[in-house]
């Protein structure tokens, strides 16, 4: 599996953002964030960029984050 969910997930734990929130600010149901975090699944190149848009509205600093976690080698 890919990195985007791995890194969400550290960035979720690490702001105290629950999935819930994330999934309500990106109009998903909660199961897909689970599964995005868990490795199950991963988010496509289009959802990231959407993942990026709610972290900002929800907390820019975790946006922020997420995007230099992902874009690390």
């Amino acid at each position: 599996m890919g990195k985007a969910g791995k890194t969400l997930g550290q960035v979720l734990e690490k702001y105290s953002i629950s999935q819930t929130n994330l999934a309500n600010a990106l109009g998903v149901g909660r199961s897909n964030i689970y599964r995005w975090t868990n490795e199950v699944r991963d988010p496509n190149s289009e959802t990231v960029l959407r993942i990026v848009a709610a972290l900002e509205k929800i907390n820019p600093n975790a946006a922020k984050e997420f995007k230099n976690l992902y874009m690390s080698d």
